[in-house]
């Protein structure tokens, strides 16, 4: 579903974009030093499911790993996806655990 879809970091509004099928899920942050705060995602009903929010999920990551920055998820969602998938434990900073 997300294979086709380009991921957009939207600067302006501080939120990372999905566009599918004419529906825009939304991922939005706080930049603060070298961290990431992930702090609501928005998914629309008519694409919301786990799946689709897991692939998501590691578009964004991937984007955020290879800017070399700390996540600090505030958002249940994502805090719940990072204790299914370990391998993104290690983008926690110092201090944090999920």
């Amino acid at each position: 579903m997300t294979d086709a879809a380009e991921l957009i970091d939207n600067d302006f509004l501080r939120q990372f974009e999905l566009k599918v099928d004419g529906n825009l899920a939304k991922i939005e942050y706080s930049l603060q030093d070298r961290k990431i705060f992930l702090t609501k995602l928005i998914v629309p009903d008519a694409i919301d499911n786990e799946e689709f929010q897991a692939d998501f999920l590691k578009l964004v990551f991937a984007n955020i790993e290879e800017r070399n920055i700390s996540v600090v998820p505030t958002s249940p969602e994502i805090a719940k996806f990072i204790r299914r998938n370990r391998r993104y434990k290690k983008m926690l900073p110092v201090g944090i655990r999920i």
